[in-house]
C-alpha cells in the first residue's frame, strides 16, 4: 500500500531523512517513534505529496507520489496533529467541500458524515464556524473529512492531540475497520 524506497530529504547542511526504506502492506498499522529532529514529520509529509523529497521513491497502491501526486491523493487521507482549517466556513461547508474534492456523490456524503459526525458527537455543532471550535473538535472535524471519501491509507500525525477518551476510542476502532477492510 505504502513503498518508501531510499528516500532522502535535507534541509540545507541536514539530513532530516538519509535513505528510508520500508513497505507497509494493506491492512498494517505503521508507527514513526524517535526524537525531535528524527524526520518523522518529514517522511510523512512526503509520503503525502505535501512535501518535495531530495531522492528515493514513494509509491502509494504501486503509484509514483512525485509522477502521480493527485491519482495518489485520491487514494490517501493524512490526519495533522494541528489541521489547519478555513475557519470562515462552518462545520458543514467544510465537510461538503471536502467530499466534493473527492467526488463523493450527494447521497454517500450525507450518510458519511451523518455516521461520523453522530460517532463523534459533532453533528450538532456542524452548523457553527469552525473559528468557534475548540482543538479537540477541529481534530475531529479533519478526522470525518479524511475519512469521507473512504481512502486505501490514512496517514496520520499525532491524531490523538487534543481528542478526549471517548474520541480517541472511537478513532481506533475505525482505524481496526479499516485495516480488516484491508486484510489486516
Amino acid at each position: 500500500m505504502l513503498k518508501i524506497e531510499h528516500l532522502t530529504k535535507t534541509y540545507g547542511e541536514k539530513k532530516a531523512v538519509d535513505d528510508l526504506s520500508l513497505h507497509i502492506r494493506p491492512g498494517e498499522i505503521y508507527g514513526f517513534i524517535g526524537h525531535n529532529g528524527a524526520g518523522k514529520k518529514t517522511t510523512i509529509k512526503s509520503s503525502c505529496g505535501i512535501l518535495k523529497f531530495d531522492s528515493g521513491e514513494i509509491y502509494v497502491d504501486g503509484i509514483s507520489i512525485r509522477e502521480k501526486p493527485l491519482e495518489c491523493k485520491k487514494k490517501l487521507a493524512y490526519i495533522p496533529d494541528n489541521p489547519d482549517l478555513y475557519e470562515f466556513m462552518t462545520g458543514i461547508q467544510f465537510l461538503n467541500f471536502v467530499a466534493d474534492i473527492f467526488s463523493v456523490s450527494a447521497a454517500e456524503r450525507q450518510n458519511r458524515i451523518r455516521k461520523f459526525a453522530d460517532a463523534f458527537e459533532l453533528t450538532s455543532d456542524l452548523a457553527q464556524p469552525i473559528s468557534a471550535y475548540s482543538h479537540g473538535m477541529k481534530q475531529k472535524l479533519a478526522i470525518i473529512s479524511a475519512l469521507i471519501h473512504e481512502p486505501d491509507l490514512i496517514i496520520m500525525d499525532e491524531p490523538f492531540v487534543g481528542l478526549d477518551p471517548v474520541a480517541s476510542h472511537l478513532l481506533k476502532g475505525i482505524m481496526r475497520e479499516i485495516c480488516d477492510r484491508h486484510g489486516g
